[in-house]
């Protein structure tokens, strides 16, 4: 399937959202673009699927869950997707050895967003274990849960949805997690056809990629100020940003 033949289910209209990183003015500011594109919709169903990376980077990584957890496109279905920093978050709580390479990626925005301050805790021994139980204990239920319920992928007519991309020549029903939420070059300088468009984030370009067999989202909200979504209606795709 190749972007010119991609299609949206009728009488649906898809909106993809890039990685937030943290960034919960540029999500609202977002959201708020888009109710007013949905108030002219005409498509009776209309989805928001988010593409992951809400955590690390920014400082409100908090308050950007709270927002995905209060019907942030109100008439849509909303799909949260993981991304690699959610795994970091994840196997954190019950691994705390994978600390230091998380708060080289920016997970220290994440603690502090939760009330957990990383410098008091780095020189001690049991430093990580600390941090890790302290997160636990910090996250509201509806956090955890959350993070518990994020799911790998989604497909909706000629697209399909996930954080990083996909193997290149593997059926999309046999994709492995750890290449769902990290690969890049190999599935970015396919040129092959994967049976849908994939839509997807977690390499920063300065704008959206529309590509013949992907499109790519994150466009690096946490440095740019540029948060970027896509519109796909029928035959149809367009940008909205920040």
């Amino acid at each position: 399937m190749l972007i010119g033949e991609a299609s949206a289910p009728p009488g649906t209209r898809l909106y993809a959202i890039g990685d937030v990183h943290g960034r919960a003015d540029l999500l609202a500011e977002l959201l708020e673009l888009l109710r007013k594109d949905m108030a002219r919709a005409s498509e009776a169903r209309r989805v928001l699927v988010m593409l992951g990376d809400y955590i690390d980077r920014g400082e409100w990584s908090r308050h950007v869950v709270d927002m995905l957890l209060e019907d942030p496109l109100p008439g849509a279905e909303t799909v949260c997707l993981c991304g690699n920093h959610e795994d970091y978050l994840i196997r954190f709580l019950d691994d705390p050895s994978v600390g230091p390479h998380w708060l080289a990626n920016g997970g220290d925005a994440t603690l502090r967003s939760y009330g957990v301050e990383p410098a008091r805790y780095q020189g001690l021994t049991d430093g990580w274990a600390r941090m890790s139980r302290l997160l636990a204990a910090a996250l509201p239920p509806a956090h955890r849960a959350f993070f518990a319920g994020l799911g790998l992928s989604h497909a909706e007519g000629d697209y399909f949805f996930v954080h990083a991309g996909i193997r290149p020549g593997r059926p999309l029903a046999e994709q492995q997690r750890d290449e769902l939420l990290w690969i890049r070059d190999l599935f970015l300088s396919s040129t092959a056809d994967h049976g849908k468009i994939v839509v997807h984030g977690h390499t920063i370009t300065w704008a959206p990629e529309d590509r013949p067999n992907r499109i790519g989202l994150d466009t690096g909200a946490y440095m740019t100020g540029r948060l970027t979504a896509a519109v796909l209606t029928g035959t149809e795709r367009r940008f909205v940003g920040t």
